[in-house]
């Protein structure tokens, strides 16, 4: 996905104030997402230096005195504004002018991108004392690594100040620098999270995936970044396609009481364990994280048989009311930065942990609303994944009706799967019987 979707810029203000940091893409990424952002006037502006070649990516490009208060700007366009040009470059603007600035973006509700670092040209940095200068202001903060320097010497030709980098993960100069070396500098405080506002998202970039061999490596580093990060982008600005790397949790629907059965479905046997905590490893196994399981009637014998697994289980006490509510105790029990959700059903032990894999890593290329297995060409099966744009329709569900019930207002994407195991769930006696002859 591009960008500008890579970041979910829809889902933020009308004006936002984002900062790129870091090295190998910092103006690229600037200009690229005011380009693919298609709004009518953007804002653009440097807390540091930048070349007087970068200031021709602009539509326009004004040159402000340290004292400015006010400046006629264009009616359309990228609209660059920086500070004078000495020996090629241009100076940082000043910070009245930067206050200016925002200001005028907040008011108008024009979008404020800012770079907020230097790296001359380099593909990896790690920051001075007086770096990166990063407004409090800021709403987003791009964290930007370039792939292209690891596996070189870690000196002055591959990094900038290398010194500090060294001094930051304990790489000793001349080393190779390799995925978890930069793994440590991008989570370190003093490191790539310098002086980011509390309140700011915090988004790290991962450039320069331009081969097959960094691209695994990126997304690699990735899931082991999910957690410092709101969230991991990686993959090439060069292509515009970035794979997005975020929290997907997994939520495991288990409330209901079995009447037409006749007994406790959640704790059936599928072989040699119960149904419910086959689909919690299930889960786990996928990488969902966290995962969730939702109960209601039998809470007790269900929640004893998750008791050391690393899941939450959350009581519905409205669960007689309908999966709904369900659904959104599931949604509440979830991190603000989850990025979607794979709805389980505690009938279903039979899904394979590669399906939601498929899943999750269908919806980190394409970021679907939403996301379903369709089983020979024609049939829609579980479980589904729901983008977190769709949580707010998700929580407005009433009664005994679930993620179907918002179908219509979101686009439905389909994953093809070869396996009709897909479709099968336990309702009645022999539903159980002819899932057991599928063992």
């Amino acid at each position: 996905m591009q960008l500008f979707q890579s970041l979910r810029l829809k889902e933020t203000s009308p004006a936002p104030s984002i900062c790129f940091t870091g090295a190998g893409g910092k103006t690229t990424a600037l200009f690229q997402l005011a380009r693919q952002s298609k709004e009518k006037l953007i804002l653009a502006t440097a807390t540091t230096h930048m070349g007087t070649w970068q200031t021709t990516l602009a539509d326009h490009h004004i040159i402000v005195p340290e004292n400015t208060y006010s400046i006629k700007l264009p009616v359309e366009g990228l609209m660059l504004i920086t500070g004078e040009v000495k020996d090629n470059r241009t100076q940082p603007i000043s910070n009245n002018a930067l206050n200016w600035i925002h200001a005028y973006s907040q008011e108008n509700k024009i979008p404020l991108f800012i770079e907020a670092d230097g790296s001359r040209q380099k593909p990896i940095k790690a920051p001075a004392e007086h770096e990166p200068p990063i407004p409090e202001f800021a709403d987003m903060v791009v964290c930007v690594a370039g792939l292209s320097g690891l596996q070189k010497p870690l000196n002055e030709d591959n990094i900038h100040r290398p010194e500090i980098f060294s001094k930051l993960t304990g790489l000793a100069m001349n080393k190779t620098v390799s995925p978890e070396n930069l793994i440590n500098y991008l989570a370190h405080p003093q490191g790539a999270l310098k002086n980011i506002p509390s309140s700011a998202k915090k988004i790290a970039l991962l450039n320069q995936a331009d081969t097959p061999q960094l691209q695994s490596i990126g997304s690699q580093m990735a899931k082991k970044l999910i957690g410092v990060y709101d969230a991991v982008l990686t993959g090439s600005l060069q292509t515009e396609k970035l794979y997005r790397v975020e929290q997907t949790a997994g939520i495991i629907l288990a409330a209901g009481a079995s009447k037409r059965f006749g007994e406790t479905k959640q704790l059936l046997d599928w072989k040699g364990k119960t149904f419910i905590r086959q689909v919690a490893e299930t889960a786990l196994q996928a990488g969902l994280e966290p995962v969730v399981i939702v109960t209601g009637s039998h809470h007790a014998e269900v929640e004893s048989q998750l008791k050391d697994l690393p899941v939450h289980v959350i009581y519905n006490a409205a669960y007689e009311q309908g999966q709904s509510t369900s659904i959104k105790a599931g949604l509440q029990a979830l991190p603000h930065n989850t990025g979607g959700a794979v709805f389980l059903l505690a009938d279903q032990p039979q899904i394979p942990v590669e399906v939601i894999r498929a899943l999750t890593e269908s919806h980190a290329s394409e970021g679907q609303a939403i996301l379903a297995p369709l089983v020979l060409e024609e049939r829609r099966a579980n479980p589904v994944l729901f983008d977190r744009i769709t949580f707010p329709d998700l929580m407005g569900l009433q009664g005994d009706i679930g993620g179907r019930g918002i179908f219509d207002k979101h686009r439905v994407s389909y994953l093809p799967w070869h396996d009709d195991i897909l479709l099968f769930d336990v309702d009645k006696p022999e539903d159980y019987q002819r899932l057991k002859d599928f063992q």
